[in-house]
């Protein structure tokens, strides 16, 4: 992976882009009114005071060196090497599932026992008997802040299925305190709360493949830069036939 994508990890320029993985967690996918996972941000925040929000952060720059369990599967590799450096889906699928433990207190991992120097960050984790996977993930969303916001942060929003997150669902006692009032909420209800624009886009493009077990033909990016906002589309490169 090239170091211009941990860049913005090891800078102190507030302003700079940070790479980013944000879990959208569905519970009840099939049912009739399917719930999503999110918390309130602090009122001091810098970045969105107040919103709801998923659960997800800035990639730190030992995610690139953490070992997965499981890795993303194939296209979803390939949707998030579409105007990426190689080997960016790594870091990023650690990254997301080092998001949802610190935030919630959830495990996106496989039972096993971890090798050679654990992360400060990773520890809790570690200690639970699970190390860190991605095959549950699917990747369906991509968003460049826009300029002149206080930070900046290029986000991958990963979609998982809540029966391949292991434990009580509605246990939040091991997460930090970066967000407040986790629940789950049903998708009729979730525009009625505080949401960042980019979230209700990102709602509205995952409430419409809701029961699609596949990951989608293409992934949405709303890049946006000094010139415009554009909303593009993440393909990838052709998969090989036995892919």
């Amino acid at each position: 992976m090239s170091d211009t994508f941990l860049s913005g990890e090891t800078t102190t320029d507030k302003t700079a882009i940070r790479n980013a993985a944000t879990v959208i967690a569905m519970r009840g996918r099939m049912t009739s009114d399917p719930q999503v996972l999110m918390g309130q941000r602090g009122a001091q925040a810098a970045f969105m005071p107040n919103k709801f929000v998923f659960p997800g952060g800035a990639v730190d720059v030992e995610d690139a060196q953490v070992p997965l369990a499981s890795p993303i599967s194939p296209v979803c590799q390939e949707r998030l090497a579409d105007k990426a450096p190689d080997g960016a889906h790594h870091a990023l699928s650690v990254a997301a599932v080092r998001e949802l433990w610190e935030e919630t207190g959830l495990i996106l991992g496989e039972p096993g026992s971890w090798t050679g120097d654990i992360p400060e960050d990773w520890r809790s984790f570690a200690a639970t008997g699970h190390v860190p996977s991605a095959k549950a993930m699917q990747f369906v969303f991509r968003a460049l802040t826009p300029p002149g916001r206080p930070r900046r942060f290029d986000a991958r929003f990963f979609l998982v299925d809540a029966d391949q997150i292991t434990g009580d669902l509605d246990d939040f006692s091991r997460a930090a305190d970066e967000l407040s009032h986790l629940q789950w909420i049903p998708l009729s209800q979730v525009r009625s709360f505080d949401l960042p624009f980019i979230t209700e886009v990102v709602l509205a493009e995952v409430t419409a493949r809701v029961r699609d077990a596949e990951p989608p033909q293409s992934v949405p990016y709303f890049h946006n830069n000094d010139e415009a906002s554009l909303f593009l589309r993440l393909k990838g490169y052709p998969m090989p036939a036995d892919g």
